[in-house]
């Protein structure tokens, strides 16, 4: 029989992965593999179930302050269920992981990508890193370096790509939009614009001929053309869509700001929607996973893949982690740094993949934690000290 003190410290273990509700039957593939015989489950399975309703009824902070006590008696991880088999899989899949260089990679961002990653490596296929850098205001040249140097630490030397290495692209793309009369360039200002779309009337510009549309697309390219604010690249929709986020959304506009790698080489800029869809096109991307706050955009992209007769790849959504009193803003983490409040982007205070890596952090430790989370839309609250149980947990794990 397996003692009483070990068994409570896996049912505190699977409580604090669970939001502070133990689930028996991991908690019992966990003492299986502690030596639990099968002649012996009737007399455990009634102090297991004991234990979790004491357990159950404490709240987090006691459940981690039990588990502390109790934590040396946690051995080998116990068999987890695994990530859910993903839909429409033939022999291969192609996923990708998509920051912005506005900072370098976080805790969070692990997360998410580690889902992709395993996915990939259970089915074989390739996984991309994919830098989404069109918007050049929001753009911290070291994060590129970080970023990749991250990614291959955590991911095992995955594909890397540069969206603003592949503008011509989308051009292409746009200007396939235009001759399909799916897109055209609207110059009213954006308070008229605003106005017509409320009242769900037409813009003007959606009827232009196309020889015209192209005159202006031109116009836009051409830096003696349209200045920044008098033309956007719009994706035309119902004017009548339940959502106004959605009637004649853009997909390109004038950005003149500064861009740190491609400088001033580009006058028109696609938005993410625009630039998303082409590489998920040209990438054959097969399945996406990405946080749920993504899904208005998703429907936006599967709108444009319609019309350019393509398939949209298998989509999937996350719930947030929400980190309570830790910072995950790459701007206000600069910020900070700036002031002097951290000592740089390896600070142990940071959760960033800089910092944790330097404090002795394994890939192995973010693959597990996301697979214990595995594709769940509900979100969930986690504390510093929660968090760093989890991750010393899977962190002392063997591959």
């Amino acid at each position: 029989m397996i003692k009483e003190n070990k068994i409570k410290a896996y049912i505190l273990k699977n409580a604090l992965e669970h939001n502070g509700n133990a689930q028996i039957n991991p908690i019992i593939n966990s003492l299986f593999n502690e030596g639990l015989k099968k002649k012996d489950i009737p007399k455990t399975i009634p102090i297991i179930h004991k234990i979790i309703d004491e357990i159950n009824k404490l709240t987090i902070e006691q459940q981690q302050n039990e588990f502390e006590k109790l934590i040396n008696l946690i051995g080998k991880r116990e068999t987890r269920q695994g990530l859910p088999e993903l839909a429409n899989v033939k022999k291969q899949i192609i996923m990708r992981f998509a920051p912005s260089p506005s900072g370098p990679l976080h805790i969070g961002h692990a997360l998410t990508a580690s889902l992709s990653y395993l996915y990939v490596k259970r089915y074989g296929g390739k996984f991309y890193i994919r830098i989404e850098d069109t918007n050049p205001e929001n753009i911290y040249k070291p994060a590129y370096k970080m970023i990749k140097d991250e990614s291959k630490w955590l991911f095992n030397n995955p594909s890397i790509i540069i969206q603003s290495e592949r503008m011509n692209l989308y051009y292409k793309y746009i200007e396939m939009l235009l001759k399909k009369n799916s897109a055209y360039i609207c110059t009213c200002s954006q308070e008229e614009f605003k106005k017509t779309i409320t009242e769900m009337k037409e813009c003007p510009c959606r009827h232009i001929p196309f020889k015209e549309q192209k005159d202006r697309w031109k116009n836009m390219l051409d830096r003696n053309g349209y200045k920044e604010g008098q033309a956007v690249v719009r994706f035309k929709t119902s004017v009548k869509h339940k959502n106004p986020a959605f009637r004649d959304f853009p997909l390109a506009r004038i950005n003149l700001d500064f861009h740190p790698l491609q400088k001033n080489k580009y006058k028109v800029w696609p938005l993410m929607n625009l630039a998303v869809t082409v590489d998920d096109i040209e990438l054959n991307i097969t399945h996406i996973i990405r946080a749920k706050d993504h899904r208005d955009n998703a429907e936006k992209q599967k709108l444009i893949f319609k019309v350019l007769g393509k398939k949209y790849p298998e989509s999937y959504f996350l719930g947030r982690i929400h980190l309570k009193d830790l910072i995950l803003s790459s701007s206000q983490m600069r910020k900070d740094i700036e002031e002097g409040k951290y000592s740089g982007w390896d600070d142990h205070k940071l959760l960033t993949i800089a910092s944790l890596k330097k404090q002795g952090y394994k890939p192995i430790a973010f693959h597990a934690f996301a697979e214990q989370i595995g594709l769940n839309e509900v979100d969930k609250n986690i504390d510093r000290k929660e968090l760093f149980l989890l991750l010393n947990n899977f962190n002392t794990e063997k591959n």
